[in-house]
């Protein structure tokens, strides 16, 4: 019940800042909403933002279980229900904006989302989304049995209609939904190795990964560029090619990517697993009374 308290019950200083981390983006966005009276400015900026935050926090429950995997912390797997509910909360909290943006007229909401594609395709991910936070319980674990498992691998196409919703609404500028769509296309590289038996503690796996998820990242780019809008694709590669700043999104999901060989390390030997229990396990450990 509380976000807090790890399975046992006590008190976890990890899961505790992770639910402030899970917060603290959703307070910056609405707080000039808020403090402005629903001003058309601050409100069209804040549905931006929170599907910006919907599909990031999103990509970052997907990566508990292979980051799990490769530094060995199994208590990651406790704060993984809870990303993934935060990611829903972003949804609603971008559809509620949305309907502010259009003075709350329900008739003209529904006919927008049935009217643009866009629309339809995050408003059916978001249908998604309420279907997995709403059987993410226990019980609805022990209800559904072996059919939960399944029911929730449904997190995998409702995050590639969450990635084309983001292509979709960016028009031109479609860097951030790039990275977001290679992101995703790494996380299901680490899987794909996972399921094949190859190690994810294997520098040798991650930094194949890394470098063809950043190649697949470009392809993506060039491919949407070339069949979506009128800018020359071939701008694209060139600009792939060239290291600038900002960098490209190959670049960041390749060096991402990259950051994991210097993280695998850590759950090789039970010195790297000690110190990170111990940098977030802190706070759940039972407290010992005093005298008796």
């Amino acid at each position: 019940m509380y976000p807090w308290r790890d399975p046992s019950g006590r008190f976890s200083f990890f899961k505790l800042v992770v639910f402030v981390a899970l917060l603290v983006p959703g307070v910056v966005l609405l707080w000039p909403v808020i403090a402005q009276g629903g001003a058309t400015i601050p409100v069209k900026e804040a549905i931006l933002q929170s599907g910006d935050w919907t599909i990031r926090v999103l990509l970052i429950s997907l990566l508990i279980t292979p980051l799990r995997r490769i530094t060995r912390f199994s208590k990651l797997v406790q704060v993984r229900r809870q990303i993934g509910v935060a990611a829903f909360c972003y949804g609603m909290v971008h559809l509620g904006l949305y309907a502010i943006s259009q003075n709350l007229d329900l008739g003209r909401i529904a006919s927008e989302i049935v009217l643009r594609i866009y629309l339809t395709i995050g408003f059916v991910a978001l249908i998604g989304l309420a279907i997995l936070a709403a059987t993410s319980t226990k019980a609805a674990m022990r209800r559904l049995g072996a059919k939960w498992a399944r029911l929730h691998k449904l997190v995998y196409p409702i995050a590639v209609l969450g990635a084309l919703h983001f292509f979709m609404q960016s028009k031109v500028d479609v860097s951030e939904a790039t990275l977001m769509a290679g992101l995703f296309v790494a996380l299901m590289l680490y899987r794909f190795a996972h399921w094949r038996g190859w190690s994810l503690r294997s520098a040798v796996t991650l930094v194949v990964i890394a470098v063809i998820a950043g190649l697949a990242t470009a392809g993506i780019e060039y491919g949407w560029y070339a069949l979506a809008t009128g800018i020359p694709a071939g701008r694209v590669v060139a600009a792939n090619l060239e290291w600038m700043w900002p960098l490209r999104p190959a670049w960041n999901v390749l060096l991402a990517g990259l950051v994991m060989v210097v993280i695998y390390p850590f759950g090789r030997d039970g010195a790297g697993r000690a110190m990170l229990s111990a940098l977030i396990g802190a706070g759940s450990r039972p407290q010992h009374s005093r005298g008796g």
